[in-house]
C-alpha cells in the first residue's frame, strides 16, 4: 500500500514523524500478526522539492503534486499553524493553493484522504467535505464554522470517517490518523502497534476541550457556561438558567447551538466530564465521590459517559 504524504512547508514535523513512525512499526510487527499483509510504502509530496519543518528539519519530497495517481491512500498532516489568521495566510500561499488544487483532482470514494488538525481545512476548501462529518483541531471549530459551513463538524471524535475521507482533531492526534489507517488494513495489527508504541486509544477530544478559550466565542454561551461551571454540582435548570442570564430559552438554545453546534444539555454534560476527568487525574477521589462532585448521583452514569462520550 502506497502512502502519499502531502506537506505544505512549515508543517508540524512532529506529526509527519509520528505518521511515519506508526507505519514503519507496523511494518516491522506485521510479520508477527500476518505476514500477508500488505507492506505500508511511503512517498513524499510538496509544492517544493524539500520542505522545511516547524523542527527546522528539512524533509527530501519524493515527487511534486502531479505524480499522486499511483497512491493508494492521500494523507495529509497538519499545517504548522496554531490560529484562524495564520492557517488562512498558509492556505492562500502559492505552496498552499497548489495543494488544494491537487486534492480537488483527487476522488475520495477512489483514493482515500485523510487529514489532521489544520490540514482539515485544506480538504474542506476543495468542497469534498460538503455535506459530510469531520473533525478538526477544537479551538478553530468557530474559525472552521464559519468559513466551512457546509461541513458537519464533530467534536465528540478525535477522528471521522466520511466518503472516503478520514479527519482527525489537534497535531498528536496524527497517531490516532496513523492507527486509523492501520486499523483498516488489520485490526490486529493496529492493536499490536498500539501496545508496542504504548499508546492509548483516545476516542474523543472531550476531555481536551476549553469552551472559554475557544475563539470568536459567544458572549451567551460564555456566560452560560460560567453559570454551569457554579451549579456543577446541582441539577441544572434551562429555563432558570436563562432566567438569570437575562435571556429567553430560545435564545440561549440559538446561541449555543450557532456557537459550539450543541444543546445547553449537551454543553452542561461536556462540562461535566472535563472536570470528571480533571478531578480523576488531579486527586484520589473515587468515582462516586467524583460523580457527586458533577451533578451525577451515580456512579455508573458517570462512568458510561466517560466510555461512550456525548452527543449534544
Amino acid at each position: 500500500m502506497l502512502i502519499g504524504i502531502v506537506m505544505h512547508e512549515a508543517c508540524f514535523g512532529s506529526a509527519v514523524a509520528s505518521v511515519i513512525d506508526v507505519l514503519q512499526v507496523a511494518n516491522w510487527v506485521r510479520d508477527d500478526v500476518d505476514p500477508s499483509l500488505a507492506e505500508f510504502r511511503l512517498a513524499t509530496a510538496a509544492p517544493e522539492q524539500v520542505v522545511n519543518t516547524t523542527t527546522s528539519m528539512p524533509l527530501r519530497v519524493d515527487r511534486s503534486l502531479d505524480e499522486l495517481e499511483d497512491c493508494d491512500v492521500i494523507l495529509l498532516p497538519a499545517l504548522g499553524t496554531l490560529t484562524a489568521e495564520e492557517t488562512a495566510t498558509a492556505m492562500a500561499s502559492a505552496g498552499g493553493r497548489a495543494i488544494v488544487r491537487a486534492l480537488s483532482d483527487v476522488d475520495p470514494g477512489r483514493t482515500p484522504v485523510l487529514a489532521a488538525c489544520t490540514a482539515v481545512f485544506s480538504v474542506a476548501e476543495t468542497g469534498h467535505l460538503d455535506g459530510r462529518r469531520a473533525t478538526t483541531s477544537w479551538f478553530l471549530a468557530p474559525a472552521f464554522r464559519n468559513k466551512y459551513p457546509n461541513v458537519l463538524l464533530d467534536l465528540d471524535s478525535m477522528v471521522v470517517t466520511d466518503g472516503g475521507i478520514t479527519t482527525a482533531g489537534a497535531a498528536f492526534a496524527h497517531i490516532d490518523l496513523a492507527l486509523t489507517l492501520v486499523r483498516g488494513v488489520s485490526p490486529s495489527l493496529a492493536d499490536r502497534v498500539a501496545r508496542t508504541l504504548l499508546v492509548d486509544e483516545r476516542v474523543s477530544q472531550l476531555a481536551y476541550v476549553v469552551y472559554n478559550h475557544m475563539e470568536h466565542i459567544d458572549p451567551i454561551t460564555l456566560a452560560f457556561e460560567q453559570y454551569v461551571r457554579r451549579h456543577l454540582a446541582e441539577p441544572i435548570n434551562i429555563d432558570a438558567a436563562a432566567h438569570e442570564l437575562a435571556t429567553s430559552r430560545r435564545t440561549l438554545e440559538r446561541r449555543i447551538r450557532e456557537s459550539l453546534n450543541l444543546t445547553p444539555l449537551g454543553l452542561v454534560k461536556r462540562i461535566r466530564i472535563q472536570r470528571a476527568q480533571d478531578l480523576r487525574q488531579t486527586t484520589d477521589l473515587g468515582m462516586q465521590d467524583v460523580a457527586m462532585r458533577v451533578g451525577y448521583s451515580n456512579a455508573e452514569t458517570l462512568r458510561a459517559l466517560l466510555r461512550q462520550g456525548v452527543k449534544g
